[in-house]
């Protein structure tokens, strides 16, 4: 059996559980991102040298899985992925720990001060693509887990603070605002 099935070629794919539909449809627009964000992740993953990170990032790709089955599933798949609850709180817990560190949250950072943080930065923008998806996916009237949201829109955070840990260790500071470049602070999370 081979992957290139050629059922494709007429720009139709197949949804869990076999239905067909075309593949601009805003449901594979959105599977599709959370593919390319776990890709953008993979990537990160790779060059990242900070073994915390990387185990995280890792479970995140698996668990990214799980959410594009969620999303490739029509609403009355039966056996479509669950994400629940949970899922979101270990996310959330991880932003907490990260958020505790001492000196994460003085600024926006500028993206590129790293290698390793400006892959992180890539992955959260793709996120970020994702989680917009999403919602034009639900916008569209088509059923989705709210979870989903929740997930994707905690893990674009929690992508954001892998790359100011990875550049506080290796003491890089990308801070938007210095003593020559000051401005306002636009959100209520940095000090």
């Amino acid at each position: 059996m081979s992957i290139a099935t050629r059922h494709g070629d007429s720009g139709k794919t197949g949804l869990a559980g076999g239905a067909r539909v075309s593949k601009a449809d805003l449901r594979v627009e959105a599977y599709g991102s959370v593919d390319e964000l776990n890709t953008a992740l993979g990537f990160a993953r790779s060059i990242c040298s900070n073994k915390e990170v990387h185990d995280w990032t890792e479970q995140i790709q698996r668990m990214l899985f799980t959410v594009g089955g969620a999303l490739a599933s029509p609403p009355e798949n039966e056996n479509a992925p669950v994400i629940t609850e949970e899922n979101v709180d270990h996310l959330t817990g991880l932003v907490h720990r990260i958020e505790a560190i001492e000196g994460i949250l003085s600024d926006w950072s500028i993206p590129g001060g790293h290698p390793e943080s400006a892959a992180y930065e890539v992955a959260r923008t793709t996120c970020r693509r994702a989680e917009r998806n999403v919602v034009r996916l639900a916008e569209s009237g088509v059923a989705v887990q709210p979870t989903i949201l929740s997930y994707l829109n905690r893990l674009s955070d929690l992508i954001w603070l892998f790359g100011r840990v990875i550049e506080k260790n290796a003491g890089v500071d990308a801070r938007l605002r210095t003593d020559e470049t000051q401005g306002p602070r636009w959100s209520r999370a940095w000090k």
